[in-house]
């Protein structure tokens, strides 16, 4: 059974941001991954189906397929963990979460479902 990770989208208002963002790193870095201080210790777990699911304006919305880690040396940052991801975003269900730093274990049982093919993601919360 895979297992996830759960991260705030820090400074994205709409999950259209985190496209933008990553288009453009794609074409700067020539691959996607989010730079995170430490490599999770689950990671078998992870790689087996697990995604980061990001949390925006207090709701996860969307989320991306984990394909690996790389440790890497990061400039001002010494030795960090490379959280390599598939490039399709995936639209969920809207879940409400509390902030909270760095990145959290989500079982698969907990995660918000994806969005039906062809359904419209929700604009404002469930009430």
């Amino acid at each position: 059974m895979p297992l996830h990770l759960i991260k705030i989208a820090v400074g994205a208002e709409t999950v259209d941001d985190i496209a933008r963002w990553q288009r453009e790193r794609r074409k700067e870095r020539g691959r996607l991954f989010h730079v995170t201080r430490h490599k999770p210790r689950r990671e078998n777990e992870i790689l087996d189906g697990g995604s980061i699911y990001w949390i925006v304006k207090g709701y996860v919305r969307v989320r991306q397929r984990i394909v690996g880690f790389e440790e890497a040396t990061w400039p001002k940052r010494g030795k960090v963990c490379l959280l390599l991801l598939d490039k399709t975003l995936v639209r969920t269900h809207m879940q409400p979460r509390r902030a909270h730093q760095g990145w959290r274990y989500y079982k698969d049982e907990e995660a918000p479902r994806d969005l039906p093919k062809g359904a419209k993601p929700q604009k404002e919360p469930p009430p």
